[in-house]
């Protein structure tokens, strides 16, 4: 459970959960100004939670790929992509080893409907983004 308080109307579901962590499916966002862009991804069911960025700070040209089952699942038109800020909000999860550069996976970015704040994991079926997607700069860990 969080430690922090959250209002039940801000959590995000993920009916599918999240690939390797499927028992996880509500997930409660939080934005520390202090660390921003970066955002962290807590789930209320584990204890676990996920850093994150908005993929547009990442690469503002980023073009999504949402399947057919996954608009469905997230109450979305199937007949075009949803638009990254007006419709969804679309993040990169962060990826920090121990040694060497941190990276974002933007070949299968979170995208949350922004209406319903229902969520998946949108792992796309081409090869345009890398899972391992250097991080602008010199970002060492």
């Amino acid at each position: 459970m969080p430690e922090q308080p959250y209002d039940e109307a801000a959590v995000l579901t993920f009916p599918a959960g999240i690939p390797g962590f499927e028992s996880a499916t509500r997930f409660v966002l939080r934005e520390p100004p202090e660390y921003a862009p970066v955002v962290s991804l807590q789930s209320i069911d584990l204890d676990l939670s996920f850093l994150a960025v908005p993929v547009g700070a990442l690469d503002a040209a980023y073009s999504l790929a949402v399947n057919e089952e996954d608009l469905r699942r997230l109450g979305l038109p199937t007949e075009r992509q949803p638009l990254p800020g007006a419709d969804v909000l679309c993040l990169a999860l962060l990826c920090a080893p121990k040694t060497g550069p941190a990276t974002a996976n933007l070949l299968a970015p979170l995208v949350v409907n922004l209406k319903s704040r229902v969520a998946v994991q949108a792992v796309r079926s081409d090869a345009r983004y890398s899972h391992q997607q250097p991080l602008p700069g010199d970002a060492a860990c």
